[in-house]
């Protein structure tokens, strides 16, 4: 008999794992959230496009340590699509929102790419809110043009055409490893793409590909400088996004932050180096130590 391969299915990893999965209203936006331990509060937000089971792998691991909520930020996953443009602050009132919704006064927040984005915003603006910091591969902070035209050209082919070519085209965009991407997880994106109203949301979400919009937001010492929260990088040494030279970027501006590298891997190391990012979040969030 053949042995079971490491990773089924995304529902596979909750299997023995207390959790519950509902629709929160935030705002008159209902978003869906996924919750499941105890401890102190770890929110976890993911990519453009994404959906919260892009840390699927990472759940059962993290309750050990915390109350996980997960969740499908607004105009995004299975969460409500408003008509406007989903930029920094509003993604940001988005979480703070969600954060009151469930009573949480303050929690360590975790965000991987766009989520590492407002996550950022979100300890700069609102202090008070946020224990510790941890900025999983959160993408082109230099602004470089080629980045965010490839960003916005690949998910608005895999939005208007989501077959399961071009869908898993641009999942394998976000790993090193590509014989990791299951069709499971293509299905759910394209399920995701495929919702009604998806093409409309999806824009408003690459309007921070814009370079017009973006320099409201785009990271600059003067706000990421106001950060107080404790800091993590994880950076991976094959992110499409962006390179070491974007970490040394951030290590110069945040007050108090260290850099933790995961080699061989892609934009998505919470899924490919699952055992490395969890050892990460336990040292630097529950030890209060730099990651080995």
């Amino acid at each position: 008999m053949s042995a079971l391969p490491e990773h089924i299915s995304v529902w596979s990893e909750l299997a023995d794992v207390e959790h519950e999965l509902r629709h929160v209203d935030v705002g008159g936006v209902r978003t869906r959230v996924l919750r499941a331990g105890t401890g102190p509060d770890l929110i976890l937000l993911h990519g453009t496009g994404g959906h919260l089971e892009a840390y699927a792998r990472d759940i059962a691991g993290l309750a050990a340590d915390f109350r996980v909520t997960a969740y499908d930020m607004v105009g995004h996953g299975w969460s409500d699509l408003p008509d406007q443009p989903y930029t920094i602050d509003v993604l940001s009132e988005h979480l703070l929102g969600l954060m009151d919704a469930l009573d949480i006064g303050s929690a360590h927040l975790s965000g991987e790419s766009l989520g590492g984005w407002v996550v950022a915003w979100t300890a700069a603006h609102h202090p008070d809110r946020v224990a510790r910091l941890v900025l999983n591969t959160p993408g082109n902070i230099a602004d470089k043009p080629e980045v965010m035209v490839r960003m916005r050209e690949s998910t608005l082919a895999a939005v208007q055409d989501p077959s399961e070519a071009t869908v898993r085209r641009r999942v394998e965009f976000l790993f090193h490893h590509k014989e990791m991407v299951t069709d499971e997880l293509v299905n759910l994106r394209r399920a995701v793409y495929s919702r009604p109203g998806f093409l409309r949301a999806i824009t408003n979400t690459l309007v921070l590909q814009d370079p017009e919009v973006r320099k409201d937001f785009a990271w600059r010492q003067a706000w990421v400088g106001r950060i107080e929260a404790p800091t993590l990088l994880l950076w991976t040494d094959h992110d499409p996004t962006g390179g070491l030279d974007e970490a040394d970027l951030l290590l110069r501006w945040l007050p108090d932050a260290r850099l933790h590298v995961i080699t061989d891997a892609g934009h998505w190391p919470q899924w490919e180096k699952k055992d490395e990012f969890l050892r990460a979040h336990h040292d630097f969030l529950i030890l209060g130590k730099d990651p080995a």
